[in-house]
């Protein structure tokens, strides 16, 4: 196995050629070797060099650069990033590309490519376990995991991504050490985390974590719903039911996230009554509880707010016949801009009831009706109304306030139950017609 030199692109030949010219060593490093030797698009071309960062900084004065992790100088060219590395040793900077791949977290990543000789320098057998499919820590599992905990994490993603196998003392070590994860920003646990729900069936992994001890340290409260049996509409437990959410629901973060804690308070709320477990108002306790992780996991105030309504509002009845009002009614009430995932996570969550597709019918005939109501382009928002905040100001002769909302969404309530009032002159009849303001 070879990497072919045109996949290089020119800017990293470029950062390589200036290091050695300026007598300095030079390595393609990292997930760039592993990729090109797999076939995969490259996405991250970085270097390692023995420069040290603040000589590899005069070396590119035309390039914009930063620093935001130790020993690593970041060049931005044309908006891309290339990051070039003081080789890594025991406690600080090392002496050789081999000190430095020593350091590295498994063998398919501990590799090298030197430009000049066009060969791998591959000490601990990466190749190998390419070819054998191995997720393998390099040298020491346990030291590896102490320099930085995060790659258990790691280990389980590249078991989800590749299809590999973890390595037998590689696991051992992930469960002797899964409480070391505690020492780890909440924000790497993040990153990390959206990218094992982002895999094709991220609940292998999940099951991996739950076994290793890793699982409860980070999400403890959905390892309550673990071996819970719910009730005669539910074929699997609590947590079998939300991987299988998981699992089912469409590859985007949000609806992930959503499906990963759609029933993330049951275990709480449950309850055994006449004999049948019941589990009363858990999407609203779910919805609070997921706040609450979301927040812990330094998650946005968007995003939390989009992932919280979801769940909040998951147990929607969709098989209730409804007016054509009240579908607009549940339109204002979700968003415009969450109806469509809204559908979509309840579709995967009662998909995973284990109990068939029968409701598929019932959930596209609202989906259709909901999409009518949407296409003919009734307002749903206040800035949808014929009038806005200033109309209402002169008409009624109020000034800036939260009055001057309170009335907007009066207005919006007029026009749900009665699309065809949202014309400015009828409109501002009604607020004529309003004698308290």
């Amino acid at each position: 196995m070879t990497i072919i030199r045109q996949k290089i692109p020119s800017i990293v030949l470029d950062i390589s050629q200036r290091l050695t010219k300026s007598g300095y060593q030079a390595f393609i490093v990292g997930g760039a070797i592993r990729d090109s030797l797999l076939g995969f698009e490259v996405k991250d071309w970085d270097e390692a060099t023995d420069a040290k960062p603040d000589r590899i900084r005069d070396l590119f004065p035309e390039m914009t650069s930063f620093n935001l992790k130790h020993g690593t100088v970041t060049l931005v060219s044309k908006g891309r990033h290339f990051e070039v590395t003081t080789f890594r040793g025991t406690g600080g900077f090392g002496e050789s590309i081999e000190e430095d791949l020593a350091h590295r977290d498994f063998t398919f990543n501990a590799m090298a490519y030197e430009i000049t000789n066009k060969r791998i320098i591959d000490p601990f057998g990466g190749q190998r376990d390419i070819e054998g499919k191995i997720v393998r820590a390099v040298l020491n599992p346990l030291g590896r995991f102490n320099e930085d905990p995060l790659r258990m994490m790691r280990a389980i993603r590249f078991f989800l991504e590749l299809g590999y196998a973890i390595e037998p003392e590689t696991s051992m070590a992930i469960k002797a050490m899964s409480e070391a994860i505690d020492s780890v920003a909440r924000e790497r646990i993040r990153d990390e985390l959206l990218k094992i729900l982002m895999v094709r069936r991220p609940s292998a992994g999940f099951h991996l974590m739950r076994k290793s001890g890793l699982l409860k340290r980070i999400l403890p409260e959905l390892v309550e719903g673990y071996r819970k049996r719910q009730n005669n509409y539910h074929r699997y437990t609590i947590y079998r039911h939300t991987m299988e959410t998981v699992d089912s629901v469409e590859r985007d973060q949000i609806l992930r996230l959503s499906a990963l804690f759609h029933d993330i308070s049951k275990p709480l709320v449950r309850k055994k009554i006449n004999g049948r477990w019941r589990f009363l108002g858990h999407a609203a306790a779910s919805a609070e509880l997921t706040k609450e992780i979301m927040m812990r996991l330094k998650f946005s105030n968007e995003w939390t707010s989009r992932v919280t309504s979801l769940v909040a509002n998951h147990m929607f009845d969709y098989k209730m016949e409804l007016s054509d009002r009240a579908v607009r009614r549940f339109i204002k009430r979700i968003g415009l801009d969450n109806v469509d995932d809204l559908i979509k996570l309840r579709k995967a969550d009662d998909l995973a009831h284990g109990r068939g597709r029968d409701f598929e019918k019932d959930i596209e005939k609202f989906k259709n009706r909901v999409n009518s109501q949407i296409k003919k382009s009734h307002p749903f928002t206040i800035s949808d109304l014929a009038v806005n905040g200033h109309d209402v100001m002169k008409i009624t002769d109020l000034q800036p306030s939260p009055r001057v909302g309170q009335i907007l969404n009066q207005l919006l309530e007029v026009v749900i139950e009665k699309p065809e009032y949202n014309k400015k002159h009828k409109l501002i009849e009604i607020l004529k017609d309003t004698r308290e303001y």
